[in-house]
Formats: C-alpha cells, sequence, structure tokens
C-alpha cells in the first residue's frame, strides 16, 4: 500500500460521524493537495468497513459515487448520520 493511500485512509477514517469532506480536502489532509481524483479512486476502490467512505463527497456539493448500494445508500447514510443534503 502506497503512503498516500494509508495516508487517504487515516484521514478519512478520523472523520467524525455527522460530518463530511471533500475529496480535495481529503487531498489536502494526504498531503497531495492536487490529488483529488486519486482520492476518489481510493475511495471507490475502498471495502475496509473502518473506513467511512460514505462521508467523503464532491466539492461542488453532489453526493460522488459509492461502492456500497450506489448513491441513494451513501446519501442515505449521511441522513442518518444528521448530513444536510
Amino acid at each position: 500500500m502506497s503512503d498516500f493511500k494509508l495516508n487517504v485512509q487515516t484521514v478519512v477514517a478520523e472523520i467524525p460521524k455527522g460530518t463530511v469532506m471533500t475529496y480535495k480536502e481529503v487531498a489536502v489532509a494526504a498531503g497531495r493537495p492536487k490529488a483529488a481524483r486519486a482520492v476518489a479512486n481510493i475511495m471507490a476502490a475502498n471495502y475496509d468497513l473502518d473506513i467511512p467512505c460514505h462521508r467523503v463527497i464532491r466539492s461542488d456539493g453532489a453526493i460522488g459515487g459509492y461502492n456500497r448500494g450506489g448513491v441513494r445508500a451513501k446519501a442515505e447514510l449521511l441522513q442518518a448520520e444528521g448530513v444536510v443534503l
């Protein structure tokens, strides 16, 4: 596993329930400010339930994809955590 991927997973694992970060914010926090697309790809390939990838959204406010049930499932998880969409 690359250092960047590990950094991304660490950042995302620490996003508190009920809050979100954008792919860009995660990229900045992981040390590669221009790597938002890479963050999205890492999240798309994530199946570790300890990494709450549903808490990462697009910078334009759109939900973005979700590999465990699609956009609808991601929206439902976020709403259940109290995130206003």
